[in-house]
Order: C-alpha cells, then sequence, then structure tokens
C-alpha cells in the first residue's frame, strides 16, 4: 500500500516495511516508514523498433517532444501518427516524436510492421510496463486509452503537459507547440 507523503521535489512515497531496497527512518517507536523513490519514466530505457537502437526521453533534454501513447489496432491512433507525419514534413525534424505502445500485448515485431507499412520513421517503441505505470500516476488514465489519441508535449526543460483528447491535425499540433508549457 503507497501513501502519497506531499509533492516534494524527491519525489518520495511512505510504503509499509515490507519493501526490499528502501531506507527505513522511524517517526515513532510504533510506526516506521520506507521512503521509496518513484520510477522516472523519462530515464527509462526504450528501444526504437524502427532502428534497434537504444533511447531514453531524457537524451532530448533541450528540444521538444511529442510523445504519443497508441496501440497497432487502434485506427485514431493511426489517423493521429498521421498527422505527426504531416506535421513533420511541415516544421521538419527539430521536434522529436516517439510513439510508445502501452499496449502490453503488442511486441516488437507488430510495432515494427505498423511503422513501415505506413510510412512512420519517427522513434517508435514498446512501453514497458513501469513506463506505462508512471505515466497513468502523472497524467491519468486517459494517457493509456489508445482511442483518445493522447499525445504529451514534453518541453525543453522535461516539464510535459496532456494534450486535448482526440485526433490532434497538424496545425493544431504547431499551435500547442507555439504555446509550450
Amino acid at each position: 500500500m503507497l501513501f502519497l507523503v506531499g509533492c516534494t521535489t524527491t519525489n518520495t512515497f511512505v510504503q509499509d516495511t515490507t519493501q526490499q531496497d528502501a531506507t527505513q527512518t522511524s517517526n515513532s517507536d510504533d510506526e516506521k516508514t520506507v521512503k521509496v523513490d518513484v520510477f522516472d519514466w523519462k530515464n527509462a530505457l526504450l528501444k526504437d523498433v524502427n532502428t534497434g537502437e537504444e533511447f531514453r526521453i531524457n537524451d532530448f533534454k533541450g528540444k521538444l517532444i511529442l510523445l504519443e501513447s497508441f496501440a497497432v489496432w487502434c485506427p485514431t491512433c493511426t489517423r493521429q501518427q498521421k498527422e505527426i507525419k504531416e506535421f513533420h514534413e511541415s516544421v521538419g525534424d527539430d521536434i522529436i516524436s516517439i510513439s510508445l505502445d502501452t499496449d502490453p500485448n503488442e511486441d516488437e515485431e507488430r510495432v515494427l510492421q505498423h511503422a513501415t507499412s505506413n510510412g512512420f520513421g519517427w522513434y517508435y517503441a514498446i512501453s514497458p510496463r513501469e513506463v506505462t505505470q508512471s505515466l497513468v500516476d502523472e497524467f491519468g488514465v486517459s494517457f493509456v486509452n489508445a482511442p483518445l489519441a493522447p499525445v504529451l508535449l514534453i518541453c525543453e526543460d522535461q516539464s510535459a503537459r496532456l494534450l486535448r483528447s482526440g485526433v490532434k491535425n497538424a496545425d493544431a499540433l504547431k499551435e500547442e507547440v507555439e504555446k509550450g508549457c
């Protein structure tokens, strides 16, 4: 069971003492707490299925990033990706796009076939469970609801905001990028 201690810059939770590899502290003789660091989704190692190269979202600090959650089976997601492709045809590659497959039933081969057959050439990765859970914890379950076409705008300083639900056309994506975080 986890209890949020508060919004701190150290992102600390208090958890029962059954957690291993954590620092134990005592608030009183009867009560013991354990501090556990929150999983950092921006620092998780991801693999681009198009190239086989590993990367972290943190690798792109200093650049704008569009992070899309999707599933191969989702036609709304494919429409959003077509808009992302049009967006890049208009603005170039100065803005990084990452499509993160958050469906635990899909694999690299299926995602690669999807990206290749549609001519999508930006970063595509399978989301590890820890990354998916951390994104849900921070942005809500709507971030993994594929038919909502969820997209995060991650700014140069790595702050992020969830864009409105639904397919965002290339012009709307440009407007969101211009607004920043």
